[in-house]
């Protein structure tokens, strides 16, 4: 039960891996949702549990390689991601230095990969939602890069429009590596995490992730 998965007091609160994107088929494969496209590999690779309606989002329990983890895919759309994720926080009572947040980063080129505590939203309307409703900007993001259209009034609908045919190339074997090397991630690993999704990036691919960008 969802309610059981950590009571406060206990020694260890879960992480709260949550994947940032939009709900329904129409967005499944943008490129703002590779957050959610993270969420569904590590949950599919760990054999989580199945996904429950929740605080505005769904979720479901996963042991990560005995590192107990709580995935989250807001509802609210993009721009209320932090409505979402903060009735979670609140309710398991979290401190944000337990939250992880995977999202699409146009700063990073494609296949690319960084993990960063903090700084601004560059903005990422899902971001500043977060930082606003949890009035700190002070947690964990996995950036994925998706690179720039190039011009910021092409910004709107390349995040909106699917990826290519081709980028499947690259978007699937790292949506992988990142499942794989999750339970780095939730032991607070960072730099492990990162090491070991470009380790396996490359040698799917022959290219290099994780530390570009």
């Amino acid at each position: 039960m969802l309610a059981r998965f950590w009571r406060s007091g206990e020694p260890a609160p879960p992480r709260l891996f949550v994947g940032l994107g939009n709900p329904g088929p129409r967005h499944a494969r943008n490129r703002h949702n590779v957050g959610f496209m993270a969420i569904d590999a590590i949950a599919e690779r760990w054999r989580a549990a199945s996904w429950r309606r929740r605080f505005r989002g769904e979720v479901a329990e996963a042991d990560l390689d005995g590192h107990r983890v709580l995935l989250m895919k807001p509802r609210t759309f993009m721009n209320e991601s932090g409505r979402a994720v903060a009735e979670a926080v609140r309710f398991y009572k979290l401190p944000l230095d337990r939250l992880v947040v995977f999202h699409d980063e146009l700063d990073l080129a494609p296949g690319k990969l960084r993990v960063k505590l903090g700084g601004g939203t560059a903005g990422h309307n899902g971001l500043r939602s977060l930082a606003a409703c949890l009035g700190s900007p002070d947690f964990k993001r996995v950036r994925i890069g998706i690179g720039h259209p190039g011009h910021r009034d092409r910004v709107v609908p390349y995040v909106l429009s699917d990826f290519a045919k081709a980028d499947a190339a690259w978007l699937e074997p790292l949506l992988e590596a990142i499942a794989e090397a999750a339970p780095l991630l939730a032991a607070g690993d960072d730099s492990g995490f990162m090491n070991r999704v470009a380790l396996l990036f490359r040698e799917a691919t022959g290219k290099e992730a994780g530390s570009g960008g």
